[in-house]
């Protein structure tokens, strides 16, 4: 059944105020409306696309829980975060982390984006990473999005072991095993 505009953009309002994650394709199959009036309801709205309100959502929620350095000091962006267990973020290789010659990713990027990951899933004050052993499988070019994705492994000679495995797609381009030191591991030990 097709509404009039107006009651139309209020229940669109109302429906991804409650539900943020929503897409267009499923808000136009609920209002059986094109995709591009969703799009346009939503300009007209000023309602941002589903990739600004997972940021917004997430970046609140985050900015509060992420203790070891501020949210966006965190290279990528973070999707997905459990303080002492697993966290992943997204990196959208652009002209800025290529070299101009062969627009490949030069590899601090990568390092800095699961390094990074590392720090923020811890739930600390401080961490900071002591020692990393890295390994770059195949070359990321500009245009690529990387997906980090670091776990908490444990604790292993008074270092927490966060592992991080950064893929394009399916495929994995690196892995790092960070050893982390956590201001607050030797609390309570003596």
């Amino acid at each position: 059944m097709k509404r009039p505009k107006a009651e139309r953009q209020r229940l669109l309002k109302e429906t991804i105020e409650q539900t943020p994650f929503i897409t267009d394709e499923e808000l136009a199959k609920q209002f059986d409306v094109s995709i591009q009036t969703i799009r346009l309801d939503r300009m007209e709205l000023s309602i941002p696309e589903l990739r600004q309100r997972i940021k917004s959502v997430a970046t609140e929620q985050w900015n509060e829980m992420v203790k070891a350095l501020p949210l966006e000091e965190v290279i990528g962006e973070v999707i997905d975060l459990e303080l002492d267990e697993r966290a992943i973020s997204i990196l959208d290789i652009r002209q800025e982390h290529v070299f101009s010659r062969n627009k490949i990713a030069r590899g601090h990027h990568l390092f800095a984006q699961a390094n990074s990951l590392a720090v923020a899933v811890l739930n600390d004050e401080l961490a900071l990473t002591a020692k990393s052993e890295l390994k770059f499988t195949r070359q990321v070019k500009e245009g690529e999005r990387v997906i980090a994705k670091a776990v908490v492994k444990g604790k292993e000679k008074g270092l927490t072991l966060v592992h991080v495995n950064s893929f394009v797609e399916n495929e994995l381009v690196f892995t790092g095993d960070f050893h982390m030191y956590q201001s607050n591991q030797h609390k309570g030990a003596d």
